[in-house]
C-alpha cells in the first residue's frame, strides 16, 4: 500500500553542530524497504558528518542554500543545481555559512540491486542537473529532467529524475515492476491516485509505492506540481493500464534555463520494457 508522510510530521534528530536529520523513509517506516531518505538541515554556521556504509551507495540533492562538502582534503560547493553520488565507504563533513536543506538518499545493499557494484563501485561525482536536457511528454505538457542515471553516475543501484506537471496535468495510470519507487514533492500541490484511491499531496511530501502498485498523479488546477522521483534498482519495467497511453519522452534541445544542454538524449519510450540505461 502507498505510504505518504510530510516532512513536518517527522521529528528531527540532532546531527553535528547546528544540524538536524529527519528520517523520511526507512525500513522502520516502510517494512522491507532497502532505502534510506533523510532531510538534512544545517543552521547558519552548522556542520554534520556523513558516512556511507561499505555496502551502500548514496546521493545528495540540495534543496535550499549552499553547502560545502569537505572530503579527502577538498571542498566541493553544493547548490540547488547540483546532485552528488557518494560511493561506498565515503566520509565527509557538510558545512553551511548561511544555512541549507538537503535530501540524502541511500541504497543500503547496493550489491543486491547492481551486479557490477562490488567489482566496480561508482566514484564520487557531482553533476549540474540544470544543464541536463529537458524532455517533453508526447501526450501532454509534462517535462522530465534526469538527476541520477547509470550513464551519469556509473551505477544501476538507483535512478532519479525531476518531473514537472503544469496546472491540471495528469499522467496515465501505470505500475512499475522490479523496483522500489518513491517521490519527494519539491513544490506545488496535487493528487496521487494509488490503486484507484486519491491522496492529496503537497510540497514536502514523500510518497513511497511498493512494487507493482498502480498509480498516477494529477497537478492541482491552479498549481504546478514538481517532484523528484527515484527507483532502486535503475532497471525496472513500466506497464500501462491502457497501452495507447504509453509515453514517449522527446528531446527539446534545451536545458531548464533555455540553454544548449550539456549532452544529448534521444527520444525514448517507457513502455513495458526494461528502463533505458543509455540516458
Amino acid at each position: 500500500m502507498v505510504s505518504i508522510v510530510h516532512e513536518s510530521e517527522v521529528a528531527g534528530l540532532p546531527a553535528g553542530l547546528g544540524g538536524r536529520r529527519q528520517p523520511l523513509l526507512s525500513a522502520a517506516r516502510v517494512p522491507g524497504s532497502g532505502i534510506v531518505l533523510d532531510r538534512l538541515s544545517l543552521a547558519p554556521g552548522g556542520d554534520m558528518m556523513l558516512a556511507v556504509p561499505a555496502t551502500g551507495v548514496a546521493w545528495i540533492q540540495p534543496l535550499e542554500g549552499e553547502t560545502l562538502l569537505f572530503h579527502a582534503g577538498e571542498n566541493h560547493l553544493l547548490t540547488e543545481a547540483q546532485v552528488a553520488v557518494l560511493p561506498p565507504g565515503f566520509a565527509a563533513t557538510l558545512t553551511s555559512a548561511r544555512g541549507a536543506v538537503l535530501l540524502y538518499g541511500e541504497v543500503l545493499a547496493a550489491g543486491q540491486v547492481d551486479s557490477t557494484f562490488v567489482a566496480k563501485p561508482p566514484p564520487f561525482q557531482l553533476n549540474d542537473w540544470t544543464r541536463e536536457p529537458v524532455l517533453d511528454s508526447e501526450h501532454d505538457a509534462r517535462k522530465r529532467i534526469y538527476l541520477v542515471t547509470p550513464k551519469l553516475f556509473a551505477t544501476k543501484a538507483v535512478k532519479g529524475e525531476i518531473i514537472i506537471y503544469p496546472p491540471g496535468t495528469a499522467a496515465a495510470e501505470h505500475h512499475h515492476e522490479g523496483a522500489e519507487h518513491f517521490m519527494y514533492v519539491l513544490r506545488g500541490r496535487g493528487t496521487v491516485y494509488a490503486n484507484g484511491q486519491p491522496f492529496p499531496v503537497r510540497k514536502g511530501d514523500v510518497i513511497h509505492y511498493p512494487d507493482r502498485e498502480r498509480h498516477y498523479l494529477e497537478a492541482a488546477p491552479d498549481d504546478e506540481l514538481v517532484f523528484a522521483e527515484f527507483f532502486t534498482p535503475a532497471d525496472f519495467k513500466t506497464v500501462w493500464v491502457d497501452d495507447s497511453k504509453v509515453c514517449a519522452w522527446l528531446p527539446t534541445g534545451r536545458d531548464i534555463r533555455g540553454r544548449i544542454p550539456s549532452r544529448e538524449i534521444k527520444a525514448h519510450s517507457v513502455a513495458a520494457i526494461v528502463s533505458p540505461d543509455d540516458v
